[in-house]
């Protein structure tokens, strides 16, 4: 895990119910993503959520392109 990572996301079982969350504040990774996947820019983020840091915007990136780094995905049959 890079630096940015380990200091920006953290996984606490007492916290958004062991969910990826920045800096141990009840913001879920998968909150941020949804946000910037629908056309939200960085700043428009920052603006609604006063309390993070770009950097923390950064560090979710990275941990979202860490988790899709796989050799293969299998459909699991339904």
């Amino acid at each position: 895990m890079t630096e940015l990572l380990s200091k920006r996301i953290t996984i606490d079982a007492n916290i958004c119910h062991g969910k990826p969350t920045i800096r141990g504040l009840r913001y879920p990774i998968e909150n941020i993503l949804e946000r910037l996947s629908s056309g939200m820019g960085i700043d428009e983020i920052l603006a609604d959520y006063q309390d993070l840091e770009k950097e923390d915007i950064l560090a979710v990136l990275e941990f979202a392109s860490q988790l899709v780094k796989v050799k293969r995905i299998e459909i699991l049959a339904a």
